[in-house]
């Protein structure tokens, strides 16, 4: 790890603008992935007739689509800047990409939207900024991609930068705070040095935006809140949960408790990467051992918390909703699996109470009778067994949640409030 302060980056945007070929550009400029590899990219592409896409080929061991290759390990999705430490959190598919980046583990602080400047604000642009807007992204740097296919145009470039501006403005994202670079990831203009192709361009480059973007906060004023991903027995040690921290620090002598299982008791020890240690803070991976607490007394998708603050259980819960695919209409009485943190429940949408206008955000329906593809929506949801889940305003990493039916994410959301059982 490095001592620079980490941020997790999504690389957002319509399927084929040119995504894979930044990030692996962006990790070859960076020196994360070797010149010898982005090469044997280069052959495989050249053999396949896709002379072109060795970038794009770093990226996609990440896709089914690639039939066979070098595989590049999960590490090289990491790059340094002079500021920053990032991770990548980048999936090819638009369905994973949105579960992925709504339980947690890749919860995104900023992101690169990539618009190609040939073909300008496409069905899935609109979608993914409205989810970052939804999952609370902070900072949007816009590259507008492909400048090398519009032959380095300025015009272009101002007419994509106008559809996307409108779009941010739309879905009411401070497009103030919007950075736009005019790059090509294929060639490389604009990216790690200024281009002599746009020299019409003087804001930042790729790099510099991406060292400018605000320090992430880490949550450690927050209560503790950490989502146990599994349980462990290990001998002379007892029983071990394991998860990662989302928000405050965890110290041996706390006293915690496991919601909703409802059992605690005083930690005995902090282990990280199976070394003790006397605090973790958000972002750690840790394993501890609590007194009193049983292997079958918690499991996953439970949250530790303070004893005196615990994790909030929901009874019911208000979110707002944005539906991205479902093949017929959603109704009051639906139930599909709600993914958040670490947690899997079968959820009751038990009414739906207000259709927003997802340009605006303004409620355009009251009590609708159904929401659709493409609906925002106020929702009153009853998990079908315990669930803890905490209001996005107090503890966003813990307020976000996926919601799967059919083998695909149907729909996002975020939680406005608890109603505590």
């Amino acid at each position: 790890m490095s001592d620079k302060p980490h941020q997790n980056l999504a690389i957002i945007g319509h399927v084929d603008h040119g995504k894979s070929t930044l990030v692996g550009r962006l990790l070859f400029e960076t020196g994360s992935v070797p010149e010898h590899v982005i090469e044997q990219h280069r052959e495989e592409a050249e053999e396949k007739g896709k002379g072109g896409f060795e970038f794009a080929y770093v990226m996609d061991n990440l896709a089914e689509e690639r039939e066979r290759g070098v595989t590049i390990d999960i590490a090289h999705q990491e790059f340094d800047t002079d500021e920053f430490y990032f991770t990548i959190v980048d999936c090819p598919g638009h369905r994973d990409f949105v579960k992925n980046m709504i339980t947690g583990a890749s919860q995104a602080d900023n992101a690169v939207l990539v618009v190609a400047a040939d073909d300008g604000v496409a069905p899935q642009t609109r979608e993914h900024v409205f989810l970052a807007r939804t999952l609370g992204i902070g900072e949007l740097i816009i590259a507008v991609n492909k400048m090398d296919v519009v032959d380095y145009s300025e015009d272009k470039y101002t007419d994509v930068k106008e559809q996307v501006n409108k779009l941010l403005k739309q879905v009411r994202f401070n497009s103030d705070d919007a950075t736009y670079v005019p790059i090509s990831a294929f060639e490389g203009d604009n990216i790690a040095e200024r281009s002599d192709n746009t020299s019409w361009y003087d804001g930042d480059i790729l790099l510099e935006a991406l060292n400018n973007l605000p320090a992430p906060q880490p949550p450690t004023d927050a209560p503790l809140r950490l989502p146990i991903q599994d349980v462990y027995t290990i001998s002379g040690i007892g029983t071990v949960p394991v998860g990662r921290i989302e928000t405050g620090t965890l110290n041996p002598g706390d006293n915690v408790s496991f919601q909703p299982s409802d059992v605690g008791g005083e930690v005995k020890t902090v282990e990280m990467h199976h070394e003790e240690v006397d605090q973790a803070g958000p972002g750690d991976n840790v394993g501890f051992n609590v007194r009193g607490v049983g292997k079958d007394d918690i499991r996953r998708g439970d949250v530790c918390g303070p004893a005196d603050d615990p994790p909030k259980v929901a009874e019911t819960f208000k979110a707002q909703v944005v539906v991205m695919q479902h093949p017929s209409v959603i109704t009051a009485g639906y139930t599909p699996v709600f993914h958040a943190h670490t947690a899997q429940v079968a959820c009751t949408i038990e009414s739906i109470d207000q259709k927003l206008d997802p340009a605006s955000g303004e409620v355009a329906e009251e009590n609708p009778d159904f929401i659709k593809s493409g609906d925002a929506a106020i929702v009153t949801v009853r998990p079908q067994k315990p669930l803890s889940i905490e209001p996005s305003s107090e503890i966003p990493e813990l307020g976000s949640f996926a919601v799967r039916d059919m083998g695909q994410t149907i729909a996002a959301g975020k939680v406005l409030e608890v109603n505590e059982r």
